[in-house]
């Protein structure tokens, strides 16, 4: 089936860029585009398409405002909004995260990391630019121990929040631990309504805030 796309960006020949590399292929189509924040909401909501691609620096109301009000923990049936941004900033990436994004990929990753990114949107799963990961992860002190441990997971689950915290798909993270897709989707299930998360990027943000990812 076709992925039905809106594109956000307030610069006209980004919007133009970012529509020819996704219709180019040919489970992708994009049915609308906005030029600032408000028209982006307007738009995603008229339409309902299966990912909202979201600039961050944006008129009248920036990317994590749009990202909030189509995917934040108010909203009743939200979105998937994937960040696409040409700012590499730490405020920029936490506050997408925790506003719902599920997943943010810097401009210059190239026209490959884009589209993979729409279709992980669109499957569920998440996709951050590799080196927006390494950087989260180098935050983690050195020689900061084992992190308090969260009595409301086991240590499967922990297993299982690890793996999503290094870009995991659930199809990796059953190979790596020898155990059924289905069982695997039972532990991401579990892990979301035990941490009250509402995707696999919120599950990796709160991984990398806990200190529970393994920084080798």
């Amino acid at each position: 089936m076709t992925i039905r796309v809106t594109v956000a960006d307030d610069q006209a020949m980004v919007r133009s860029g970012l529509r020819f590399i996704l219709e180019d292929q040919p489970d992708i189509t994009v049915v609308g585009e906005a030029a600032d924040g408000v028209e982006a909401i307007e738009l995603a909501r008229r339409v309902r398409p299966d990912v909202c691609v979201v600039d961050i620096r944006m008129p009248r109301l920036d990317g994590i405002a749009v990202t909030r009000a189509l995917a934040g923990p108010g909203v009743v049936d939200p979105l998937r909004v994937l960040i696409v941004t040409t700012f590499d900033l730490d405020e920029y990436v936490y506050g997408a995260l925790r506003g719902g994004a599920v997943g943010f990929v810097l401009k210059d990753a190239g026209p490959v990391l884009l589209v993979e990114a729409v279709r992980a949107a669109n499957a569920g799963n998440a996709l951050i630019s590799p080196s927006i990961t390494l950087r989260l992860l180098s935050h983690l002190a050195p020689g900061a121990g084992e992190p308090e441990p969260d009595h409301r997971l086991s240590d499967r689950e922990l297993e299982v929040v690890r793996a999503i915290a290094i870009g995991r798909t659930n199809q990796e993270v059953a190979a790596e631990l020898f155990i059924s897709l289905s069982t695997v989707k039972s532990h991401v299930s579990s892990i979301q309504a035990k941490l009250g998360a509402r995707n696999r990027v919120a599950i990796a943000a709160w991984a990398w805030e806990h200190r529970v990812v393994d920084r080798r």
